[in-house]
């Protein structure tokens, strides 16, 4: 027999079954302030601070210290915030657009652990003190926490209120059902989580797998039983006996011509090459503040930070000033270079000639990037080479696109899902 259903009344809701109810948030929550205190001020032993929509611990770092926090978080709570602990069945929202993936987001506290809410977040307490993982689940829609985001104010940053948050709708199923929808949410969403992780570890093992082929076959070659010499390169490692060395700098040529990005297509530096910024991103209104790259041109960021961020231009255009721009000027197959410059032994390489006076940040200029040593195949092998790669890393980039596209699909899926049995357009059988 078909559910009976009718008019919520509510537009983001639509049609709910004949028994459940709508009210607003305030008649089962009450509202509480995050204590503004800084996200260092963190303590172990069952006391933790929720700082930037993040619940954070960190260990101890001394008794004194620990003892100290622990009667000050103590001591201003019990004075000033008292509303601000955490318990079993609250909510902590994030209330900006900067925390917990943006204002609305949440996260639901299960267990009876010792917490507070710390900086920018609103803890919504239960007044009942019961289970309330079907709101968990309905808190999670994006048509739920539209009516959040509708009226959130703010010009780069969106905020909402404590006011804005109570004032929020609610569907009330009655407590059995709850409970149902909770439990069969439970075991569906966990079943999708679990063929999501083991399809990320999956992409995992063919990514690892891919660069490795690619590292084995620009160092070793397509010939497994060559014979082999050591190249006397660390990073290199034994190569055939025929390949000879050679250095950077006596391969490519450094181009220095500035431009505007007002003239010349913004391009941007990344891990898969080198691709047009979008049309959004703002230009800088300055003369000569860019390099030039034709197409053909190699070109790698300079920073550590970056790293691994290079390939090959197919476009015409300006990148930024950090950004070390090449050009062939010698007889060579430039996509074996491509596959030999994207491998990470030589991104360790090219790093490690780098200057700087920050330990995790420092930049290689090209009078050190020049003077690397690096393999030289004979002309017909880098082309062999580059085409076996060009080949089989299409083939592992296609399986990883399909597995990537899956977990997007499961992800929509397990959206659907919610939204479908939280709002009960889906009936969970007895």
């Amino acid at each position: 027999m078909a559910r009976q259903m009718k008019d919520s009344g509510v537009e983001w809701i639509g049609e709910i079954p004949e028994d459940w109810k709508t009210s607003r948030i305030k008649y089962s929550f009450t509202s509480g302030k995050g204590l503004p205190i800084t996200k260092d001020n963190l303590v172990e032993d069952g006391l933790a601070v929720v700082s930037y929509g993040q619940v954070h611990s960190k260990a101890n770092t001394g008794t004194d210290i620990q003892e100290c926090l622990l009667k000050y978080v103590d001591l201003h709570y019990q004075k000033h915030y008292p509303q601000c602990e955490v318990f079993q069945y609250d909510f902590i929202f994030a209330d900006t657009s900067e925390d917990y993936e943006g204002c609305g987001n949440c996260a639901y506290k299960r267990d009876v652990s010792r917490l507070f809410g710390g900086y920018h977040v609103i803890v919504l307490h239960s007044i009942q003190r019961e289970d309330n993982r079907y709101y968990a689940y309905l808190f999670k829609t994006d048509l739920w926490r539209k009516q959040l985001r509708e009226v959130a104010s703010g010009v780069k940053v969106f905020s909402i209120t404590q006011n804005i948050l109570m004032r929020c709708g609610l569907l009330v199923p009655q407590k059995y059902e709850q409970r149902r929808i909770a439990d069969y949410l439970d075991t569906k969403c966990a079943e999708i989580d679990k063929v999501v992780e083991k399809t990320r570890e999956t992409i995992e093992e063919y990514k690892k797998l891919k660069q490795s082929i690619i590292t084995e076959t620009v160092t070793k070659g397509l010939n497994s039983d060559a014979e082999m010499k050591d190249s006397g390169i660390p990073w290199i490692g034994k190569i055939p006996v025929e390949w000879k060395f050679t250095r950077i700098g006596s391969l490519y040529g450094l181009r220095v011509e500035k431009v505007s990005d007002l003239d010349f297509q913004p391009l941007s530096v990344t891990k898969l090459g080198i691709v047009p910024q979008l049309e959004t991103t703002a230009k800088t209104n300055a003369h000569d503040d860019r390099k030039l790259v034709k197409v053909g041109d190699f070109v790698i960021n300079s920073r550590s930070d970056r790293r691994g961020s290079c390939g090959i231009s197919k476009y015409e255009g300006s990148v930024s000033l950090i950004n070390t721009i090449l050009y062939p000027i010698a007889e060579m197959n430039p996509q074996y270079y491509n596959w030999l410059f994207h491998t990470k032994e030589f991104a360790d390489e090219f790093y490690r000639w780098g200057h700087g006076i920050v330990d995790d940040l420092w930049t290689t200029g090209w009078q050190d990037m020049k003077n690397i040593v690096i393999v030289q195949p004979s002309l017909s092998e880098q082309r062999r080479i580059a085409d076996y790669l060009d080949a089989k890393c299409a083939e592992l980039d296609t399986i990883i696109e399909k597995k990537e596209q899956l977990i997007e699909e499961l992800g929509s899926y397990k959206k659907s899902l919610i939204y479908e049995y939280v709002t009960g357009k889906k009936e969970v059988q007895a």
